[in-house]
């Protein structure tokens, strides 16, 4: 499969080397294709590098990897090549101008996914992994036992290739929570602030939610 990997920063060589690994023709995709971080990766594991455009054209299944703020500029920057494809968002939208914990930033379509897929109507969004670090994403058995990934979207056929990918990373498809339509990316969004409350307490990175019902 060709996986297109928007981001050159540790979320995005998170992914990239996963998939990479697991056999998928990966190239990280970055503002300019001369961007020095993308070429590096390429050079190092074998795969390839290129600007964001060129990385989603020929895709078939697209990581958006890059910070939430830049989510629609860096899909604007796919231009036509975004059309029908497939775009996992993994992005939180966070402020960080009044310091740490930062704030969660909600578009006026009620999250980060709905705004996108609302913006760029021509791809199919599945927002999914957001609730949890980059490690964890991409080897969820970092943290013991089962725990809970979510998924909201409004195409099914997109829902079900997040849904083979997951597999593919790790992820038990009893573990895998599909919420609904994109609507439903609100609540998984909001969960950051939890996250980050639990994380500080904990003074651990390595946690995730866990769905448990009689």
């Amino acid at each position: 499969m060709h996986i297109a990997v928007l981001g050159t920063g540790g979320v995005g060589h998170a992914f990239a080397g996963a998939f990479h690994k697991l056999g998928h023709d990966v190239i990280m995709g970055a503002r300019t294709s001369d961007n020095p971080k993308a070429l590096e990766w390429a050079a190092a594991s074998g795969g390839r590098a290129g600007s964001f455009a060129e990385a989603v054209d020929g895709a078939d299944a697209v990581i958006l990897a890059v910070a939430g703020e830049h989510a629609a500029s860096a899909l604007g920057a796919a231009g036509a090549a975004l059309d029908g494809k497939v775009v996992l968002d993994i992005t939180n939208w966070l402020d960080f101008s009044g310091g740490f914990p930062p704030k969660v930033v909600v578009p006026e379509e009620g999250s980060l996914g709905a705004h996108l897929q609302a913006k760029f109507p021509q791809a199919k969004f599945v927002k999914t992994l957001n609730t949890m670090n980059n490690a964890v994403m991409v080897e969820p058995g970092l943290v013991p036992g089962g725990h809970t990934v979510f998924l909201s979207g409004d195409h099914e056929d997109a829902k079900s290739l997040a849904r083979r990918l997951l597999a593919e990373l790790g992820w038990a498809d009893d573990d895998v929570l599909d919420l609904g339509g994109i609507e439903t990316a609100n609540g998984p969004e909001q969960f950051i602030h939890l996250w980050l409350r639990v994380q500080m307490a904990r003074r651990d990175k390595n946690i995730q939610i866990r769905l448990v019902t009689d």
